[in-house]
């Protein structure tokens, strides 16, 4: 009953978002295609001398649309409607773009410009909600807040500003961070599009195909004591789908935190800390 609740709220909380403009935007770009082309008032007058009907080429692209979006919100990570969506409209509006473009040149043309004009005054919402993280910056930053108080455990998100997952990923791990962060264990993030050392010292592919975006690394007692994604044995990288309840899982957190707990920083190690 409690887990329906819960479900039920993050739906209502889903659609409220949906109504942001960004979204209601993206996704009248999204099926505007079909529903020109479906709808007899408005194909008749943007398409004066074609039948109100898909014609087989279309219907190709529409498909191959379906596959690849299938496939990347998959690699995306994503876990719930929006992230569905965020990581879906580009792949979407690029179809409507070549659609627009099949069907008449000057209205591709137009459609195009829309795309790119609400793609600079319209940026995606980003989480405005709480969260206790630290961002560092690059490899060197964060070995020093390691070794600064080795009683320190670290839970570290290595990503990059342009990857979908990394976005969609954003969101839960502030949330963790607003739930889970005390004096003795810490939320911090490194830009390894912003600082590749990071990347490299903890190797971490950073490149447009890299399946390790993003990366979580626990840190006790200023060493790696365990990642998501990892790779096996034969070297090869077990994927991983950042939800909350598997990052919970995977790292333990709520044993983290009863650890931590038990065991705060004295008063006097708090004031050297923030000092320093």
């Amino acid at each position: 009953m409690f887990d329906l609740r819960k479900d039920l709220n993050k739906l209502k909380r889903d659609f409220r978002q949906l109504l942001r403009p960004y979204y209601l935007i993206n996704i009248i770009l999204s099926v505007s295609y079909i529903v020109a082309k479906r709808l007899p008032l408005i194909c008749h007058f943007l398409f004066s001398h074609v039948e109100c009907e898909l014609d087989d080429r279309e219907v190709e692209i529409l498909f191959f649309l379906i596959i690849v979006i299938m496939i990347r919100t998959r690699k995306a990570g994503s876990v719930n409607m929006i992230s569905y969506l965020s990581s879906s409209f580009v792949y979407t509006k690029v179809a409507n773009l070549i659609l627009w473009f099949y069907a008449d040149i000057h209205l591709g043309i137009l459609y195009g410009v829309i795309f790119v004009l609400l793609g600079l005054v319209l940026p995606e919402p980003t989480y405005q909600g709480p969260e206790n993280v630290i961002y560092l910056r690059g490899g060197s930053s964060l070995q020093e807040e390691l070794q600064r108080d080795t009683r320190v455990v670290w839970l570290m998100a290595f990503y990059t500003a342009w990857n979908p997952a990394c976005v969609n990923f954003a969101p839960i791990f502030s949330e963790l961070s607003a739930k889970y962060a005390l004096d003795n264990f810490k939320f911090g993030k490194v830009d390894i599009g912003r600082y590749p050392d990071a990347a490299a010292k903890y190797n971490i592919n950073d490149s447009s195909k890299s399946q390790q975006l993003p990366t979580l690394i626990l840190f006790k007692e200023g060493k790696e004591v365990e990642r998501r994604p990892y790779a096996d044995r034969q070297g090869k990288l077990v994927k991983f789908l950042f939800s909350m309840e598997n990052i919970k899982d995977a790292f333990d957190l709520n044993g983290v935190y009863e650890s931590c707990a038990k065991n705060p920083l004295k008063k006097k190690d708090k004031k050297a800390l923030k000092s320093e």
